[in-house]
């Protein structure tokens, strides 16, 4: 098998699994950070939480940030099956483990940079230290995503 019939499906396979990553980076922060801890919501500090309205209004783009990270792993996962399905060889695990934690870090980075700095829709956790959380939460994805990169640059060229 020559090289250049190996590129394309690994190619879609890490593409499939950076896709992944972002979607099951944004549900993570969407299920720890705005359910489990209530730390903010997608839109919190445009519509901070002082009332019923204000809560739902928040509540409401939680789930559409939720339904379109859902709509990121479920393509994921097509590419993904795609490119083993496509695959006439044995494709290893770890570009896809490193595709998607590079994903996920990406997510982590488009979200700091983006939502907390740039449009600052919401902060990780407002208040006193908020730019502490925000920095922390930008250092995570970059480590995330560093480990993702390491992963998928220890695969050797035939796996």
């Amino acid at each position: 098998m020559t090289d250049s019939s190996v590129q394309p499906t690994t190619r879609r396979f890490v593409i499939g699994g950076f896709v992944l990553g972002v979607g099951l980076g944004g549900l993570f922060d969407g299920i720890v950070l705005h359910q489990l801890l209530q730390w903010h919501h997608l839109v919190s500090n445009l519509y901070p939480v002082t009332s019923v309205e204000t809560l739902e209004l928040n509540t409401w783009w939680d789930g559409v940030f939720h339904s379109a990270m859902y709509v990121l792993v479920v393509i994921g996962l097509f590419i993904v099956l795609w490119a083993f399905y496509k695959a006439d060889f044995r494709l290893a695990p770890r570009p896809l483990f490193g595709a998607i934690l590079i994903g996920a870090g990406t997510f982590n980075i488009f979200d700091s940079i983006v939502n907390h700095w740039i449009l600052q829709i919401h902060h990780i956790r407002s208040g006193p230290d908020e730019a502490v959380y925000d920095i922390a939460f930008f250092l995570i994805g970059d480590g995330v995503a560093v480990i993702g990169l390491i992963l998928l640059r220890s695969t050797p060229r035939h796996a």
